[in-house]
């Protein structure tokens, strides 16, 4: 583990995975002064204020705009990654922060709910394309014995960003009303240095080899990244992974998808990324203070309560990054998938008796902590991680492609439809995610290998 490896693992997780984290969260406690400022802004408009629907309609609206931009940027990485390389896609994304951050800075000035949405929506399109293009510039710069603990880094800086977002929205920084659009538009920081540093790092070796035939890029970039001159076995790897490779150029998403050879690979990343937002994080993510309304806790005391569960986030995404290379792939995700799925139901169980017995609110509390600890500690990164870890070098964008696609398309009609399932189903909404939840967990232990210490050409052959 050399100093230019674990800095740019972390430039780029600081820069871009926890702006991700970031805005799942700081929708959730400007809500109020949100919707305060949309009604004022019709009401000059048109002389009215907005109905509770509309109003309702419109901030769902900004919350999974967010998701569709992510959808957007989640088709445009394979040709970025193709074009630019995974370092170039992820200095250029930068740029779409600091348009956003404008956009949602300047919108209460300029009386325009429409910058809040434009910002939401180029926000989701910059995390569409880091949420792919960092665990793929990750998983290709780092040695195969270091792959999972990398890998899991990102991982940590989205639960960071969820943390520091309930941070900043506390009534003694950033959550007075005056300062909901500086509470959206800090993003711009971290992009910007991400913007000034990137270009110091070298480019993925195995894109410089094998997609460019740079032999002489790619053995100084692993020089830089390993600090040690004798890289001939990774060589030797990266050009046998070349020759097999030779007579097949890079596929698309139609081709991955017809592609009967990697048939299993494709469905475990459909059901892995469909899995992970279906299980209901989002909805806790973006509608935290409404679900711990719901439970009983004082409107004065959820804030911290919130602050809380960021912090045990943190916690849940470190105890998974420096365990993952001991324990594995699979136990940590169909550990995070089962302890979702029961504390799911544990929410639905306190919601129910919490009239009769009030002692049940902190069950539920405990359960939405054990929601979030599960996701951050095996989901959150092992997903994405496995990702690039199933296909080798000719489909693995594709399957970026795929999975980011679905990840968003599911995060999208969470965000949207979760408010309308909540006040159609009340409590039993939980049981649907707690469904997921239990047969992704059973989908991974019967279909998906081990792939901790193996070359990418082993884990092909595996499935094979």
């Amino acid at each position: 583990l050399t100093f230019p490896l674990l800095s740019v693992t972390f430039l780029v997780s600081f820069g871009s995975s926890m702006l991700y984290g970031y805005n799942l969260a700081v929708v959730n406690s400007p809500a109020v002064h949100i919707k305060a400022f949309y009604n004022a802004t019709w009401s000059r408009r048109y002389g009215h204020g907005l109905a509770s629907g509309s109003l309702t309609l419109l901030y769902s609206l900004t919350v999974s705009i967010f998701a569709l931009g992510g959808l957007v940027g989640s088709l445009l990485v394979g040709m970025l990654v193709e074009r630019y390389g995974r370092n170039g896609a992820l200095s250029r994304s930068s740029l779409l922060v600091l348009l956003a951050g404008g956009f949602m800075g300047f919108s209460r000035e300029l009386g325009s709910p429409e910058m809040v949405i434009v910002g939401r929506c180029l926000m989701g399109l910059h995390s569409g394309i880091c949420l792919s293009v960092v665990p793929l510039y990750l998983g290709e710069i780092a040695p195969k014995n270091l792959r999972g603990f990398l890998g899991l880094i990102p991982s940590i800086f989205i639960c960071l960003g969820v943390f520091f977002a309930q941070v900043l929205s506390l009534p003694e920084l950033l959550g007075e009303e005056r300062f909901w659009p500086l509470f959206l538009s800090v993003v711009v920081i971290p992009a910007s240095l991400q913007l000034l540093l990137l270009h110091c790092f070298p480019e993925s070796p195995r894109y410089l080899l094998i997609e460019r035939n740079d032999i002489c890029g790619a053995t100084k970039a692993l020089h830089r990244f390993l600090g040690t001159p004798d890289v001939q076995d990774l060589i030797k790897e990266m050009k046998e992974e070349q020759r097999s490779l030779s007579s097949v150029e890079m596929v698309s998403v139609w081709q991955l998808l017809q592609d009967h050879s990697v048939h299993w690979q494709t469905l475990s990343v459909v059901v892995m990324n469909a899995g992970m937002q279906l299980s209901g994080i989002d909805a806790i993510w973006f509608y935290t203070n409404t679900i711990f309304e719901n439970t009983g806790i004082p409107v004065s005391q959820i804030p911290y309560t919130t602050v809380g569960t960021g912090a045990i986030e943190v916690v849940a995404g470190l105890l998974g990054c420096f365990t993952i290379e001991k324990l594995g792939r699979r136990p940590l995700i169909i550990t995070g998938f089962c302890t979702m799925g029961i504390c799911s139901a544990g929410i639905t169980v306190s919601l129910l008796l919490q009239n009769t017995l009030p002692w049940m609110r902190y069950v539920g509390i405990t359960c939405v902590v054990g929601i979030i600890a599960g996701f951050c500690m095996g989901p959150a990164g092992v997903s994405f991680l496995m990702t690039a870890e199933l296909f080798t070098q000719s489909h693995r964008p594709a399957a970026y492609i795929v999975g980011g696609s679905l990840n968003w398309l599911c995060n999208f009609t969470i965000g949207f439809i979760f408010p309308f399932l909540q006040m159609s189903t009340g409590a039993f909404c939980y049981l649907v995610f707690c469904g997921v939840c239990l047969l992704v967990a059973l989908y991974i232990y019967l279909v998906v290998p081990e792939t901790k210490n193996k070359t990418f050409m082993e884990i092909s052959h595996v499935f094979a």
